[in-house]
């Protein structure tokens, strides 16, 4: 994934001449276009959603101001398009200009937003108040509101499935959930959620809780709470390293399960980062002699860095170095600075949209769970950071089998041959699909892909009772990991579509793994293994300063 040096490109840089007639010529065509049909009252309203709202068709100096931006902005694009370079500064050229790009438009100032303007008359000024009011509160909490916080509160409407937190150390803690059926399946489940988000993605509302779906499906469920460490802790978190997440988060969990279920072998499950650790964790465990895992899922998942998505265009030696040097030994990567750079992954939807809504408009967001969760980061050890950075992001060793020492044992992804259920989510920028289903290529055993409609978060919680989105799969509910294409455009166009949530067919695909049932215990915890308090416990509530 390194760029490549100025040697490794013969030719020079810049957009070839007959290109750039092209695009002016293209722009110019564009131009002539739009103001024959603003003389003959037929412009129609841009597509892009930024410009939909009456005011700016009612506006026609508004509707030509919007079809001039679109055009330039395209004009832009294909210039990049268009330049000689190599494709790693291309992805960066892409991602540069889009950003300008998207700043600069007429919808994100009053002046120029016709429907902004109109509101304010409608409300004889008090928009604009509600919109100083809104970036005075902003710019005190430190980030910009993405929903109304107010109405939500973890542990209180949010994370309130019941359980107790068994088990801490200095990294996580270990919530094992109460039963919500009569009988259990024998084998236990363990979640690990990412460290770089809270663990209650999983269990955000009654309606929309992954864990308590799967609490209601029959099965045990253990899950993984990660500290989030804060810039005065001085127990030693803020030097943890990727070795100390495996040894003394991951293994540690799946001991305290096997101790408290009195079975040798578990089910875990792994979501983005989680999967990562995970599965990193049972290549570990491996290589010491152990195989405490009989199925794993890895859920948006990657363990092959080759295509990391738009991530990508963040990762270069330098960058990485800068960051080695930054926090390498010590110190915070900070939730606030990891928000802002997903945000900016999607800045229209998460950034751009709220500007003009809160601060143009004076409006309050709707509350919205789920991104009150996104708003509630965690922040993650400076080493943990860059070696995770260096080693996947930046030279993708983790897939090679030997490349990564822990502790004098090689890691490798090949020794795991356990059933696997790997997810990915077809819109998802994070982790693109293919890059979830290259985890397939490097796993030994059985498998079963999924593929989700929607993004990295919105395709994962997907409750069956809502009834949105679909999934596609192959109708074998399990088959050998030979059958599997090496090529996941192939194994699409043989997989089938299905309407609704993926949670079922996982659910199926679990049973299968997880042995008889028998009488659920209420109970949580043994003697060695107590209670210490009830989920969500001291670690979930922590927020990021």
């Amino acid at each position: 994934m390194k760029a490549p040096q100025d040697t490794d490109w013969p030719m020079p840089l810049g957009i070839p001449p007959e290109a750039l007639v092209e695009i002016q010529a293209q722009f110019s065509r564009g131009w002539q276009k739009v103001l024959a049909a603003a003389r003959d009252g037929s412009l129609a309203s841009p597509s892009d959603r930024r410009f939909r709202a009456q005011a700016w068709s009612a506006n026609q100096g508004a509707m030509l101001m919007a079809h001039a931006y679109l055009l330039s902005a395209h004009a832009m694009q294909s210039m990049v398009e268009s330049a000689q370079m190599p494709e790693p500064m291309r992805d960066r050229m892409r991602f540069g200009v889009q950003q300008w790009l998207d700043a600069w438009a007429p919808s994100n100032f009053l002046a120029t937003n016709p429907d902004a303007l109109q509101t304010l008359l409608d409300s004889k000024g008090q928009s604009l108040l509600d919109g100083l009011n809104n970036f005075m509160h902003d710019v005190q909490q430190g980030r910009m509101s993405q929903t109304d916080e107010s109405g939500f509160e973890v542990g209180g409407n949010l994370a309130i499935t019941p359980g107790q937190v068994i088990y801490e150390n200095h990294l996580m803690q270990v919530i094992q959930y109460e039963p919500l059926t009569p009988t259990v399946h024998q084998r236990p489940l363990l979640m690990v959620p990412p460290c770089i988000n809270k663990y209650y993605i999983l269990d955000l509302q009654p309606e929309n809780s992954f864990v308590r779906y799967a609490l209601e499906s029959g099965f045990r469920v253990f899950l993984v709470s990660w500290r989030n460490p804060l810039p005065d802790d001085d127990d030693g978190i803020l030097s943890a390293g990727w070795s100390d997440y495996l040894k003394e988060g991951v293994l540690q969990a799946i001991e305290v399960v096997q101790g408290v279920t009195r079975q040798p072998k578990i089910n875990a499950l792994g979501f983005c980062v989680g999967g990562t650790l995970l599965s990193s964790a049972l290549a570990l465990a491996h290589a010491q002699g152990d195989d405490p895992v009989a199925s794993l899922t890895l859920l948006t998942t990657l363990l092959d860095f080759k295509d990391p998505g738009i991530l990508e265009v963040f990762i270069d030696e330098l960058h990485v170095q800068t960051r080695e040097r930054q926090m390498g030994k010590g110190g915070l990567m900070t939730a606030r600075e990891l928000a802002t750079t997903f945000s900016f992954l999607r800045p229209n939807e998460l950034v751009w949209n709220y500007v003009v809504s809160n601060y143009l408009k004076g409006e309050v967001p709707p509350p919205f769970d789920l991104l009150y969760w996104n708003s509630d980061g965690t922040n993650l050890p400076g080493p943990f950071f860059a070696w995770y950075l260096r080693n996947a992001y930046l030279e993708n060793r983790l897939k090679e089998p030997g490349a990564i020492e822990i502790d004098g044992h090689r890691l490798n992804f090949g020794v795991l041959d356990m059933p696997a259920y790997v997810y990915g989510s077809r819109e998802d920028h994070i982790v693109p699909w293919r890059s979830a289903y290259a985890s397939t290529a490097l796993l030994k055993g059985p498998q079963r892909f999924v593929l989700g409609a929607s993004g990295h978060i919105a395709g994962v919680i997907n409750p069956p009772k809502s009834g949105r989105r679909s999934y596609w799969a192959h109708d074998e509910i399990a088959y050998g990991c030979d059958q599997i294409p090496a090529d996941p455009q192939q194994w699409l166009e043989q997989a089938q579509e299905h309407r609704g949530s993926w949670w079922p067919d996982w659910a199926q695909w679990m049973a299968s793994h997880s042995g008889p049932k028998r009488k659920a215990v209420k109970t949580c915890g043994n003697a060695k293994f107590s209670p210490i308090e009830a989920a969500p416990g001291r670690y979930a509530k922590v927020r990021a300063l």
